[in-house]
């Protein structure tokens, strides 16, 4: 494996530990391979809901994401947590810093070029989690559904030599008012990012990785690492870039397995 890439700033979101749909090893590989100087852990990183709701679910990989993280701090990176609507139980102890990590509501973090970025999870301008809690325990079950019959049919899409298709990012795209969800989302993060003087917001919650401008402001969301395995990195020089760790991996598959197909072709002219 070639060396780790050293990013200035590594933002993080939605990996929800402590359930099934988790993708704790793709996400071991990008920390193998991804340093930062401060790492944000943007909320939603471990599920309280679900493990209430179904009992302890926590295998292995799910321990070595912790520890993978707990080891960065304690050779040197910043790592700061901000809590979600689903790990919201460590809103209880802001300010506080557990192995290293520090616990809180919200940052302003500076990049190298001097712009300033509001970070925050999101969940506080979900309009159905602020104001209809029910509704929202209701979508995460759906959500969870969802995603137990994405296993089924991806399972026989493979079978038949297709791709991942994802039925929840379908969904969003093709239902008005998700649409209109993501988009009033989006509006109101730009929003609280004007008001406190930022010119930009890093958030989650929604499940949809971007980095756009939403009306003047810059709109940068991690994603998940649920589905989409995406995550948001600062250069050295404070450019930033979104990830999709899925799809390098997908790229590296593809490249694997084209590779000997080339060498055999190789071999075969030089004999012919």
């Amino acid at each position: 494996m070639s060396e780790p890439k050293h990013f200035r700033t590594l933002f993080l979101s939605d990996i929800h530990l402590g359930t099934p749909d988790c993708q704790a090893t793709m996400l071991l590989d990008f920390l193998r391979e991804h340093e930062a100087d401060r790492i944000y852990l943007v909320g939603d990183i471990f599920d309280g809901w679900r493990m209430r709701r179904k009992g302890w679910y926590w295998p292995q990989s799910h321990n070595d994401v912790v520890q993978k993280l707990l080891r960065k701090a304690r050779k040197g990176s910043q790592i700061i947590y901000i809590p979600g609507n689903h790990d919201e139980m460590l809103r209880d102890y802001l300010g506080a810093h557990f192995g290293g990590i520090e616990v809180k509501d919200r940052d302003i973090h500076e990049t190298a070029d001097g712009k300033r970025l509001l970070v925050i999870h999101g969940d506080q301008f979900d309009v159905v989690v602020a104001n209809a809690r029910w509704l929202a325990y209701f979508g995460d079950r759906a959500y969870g559904l969802a995603m137990f019959a994405n296993k089924w049919v991806n399972r026989a899409r493979r079978l038949m030599g297709l791709q991942y298709w994802s039925i929840s990012k379908w969904a969003k795209f093709k239902v008005k008012s998700a649409v209109n969800y993501i988009g009033d989302f989006e509006h109101f993060l730009a929003e609280e990012a004007r008001r406190v003087g930022a010119d930009g917001v890093v958030c989650g919650h929604i499940h949809h990785a971007a980095m756009d401008v939403r009306e003047g402001i810059a709109y940068l969301n991690t994603g998940d690492w649920v589905e989409s395995c995406t995550a948001i990195v600062e250069h050295a020089d404070g450019r930033m870039e979104l990830i999709d760790w899925s799809a390098v991996n997908a790229a590296r598959a593809e490249a694997a397995r084209v590779k000997p197909e080339r060498k055999r072709l190789t071999t075969a002219r030089q004999a012919a």
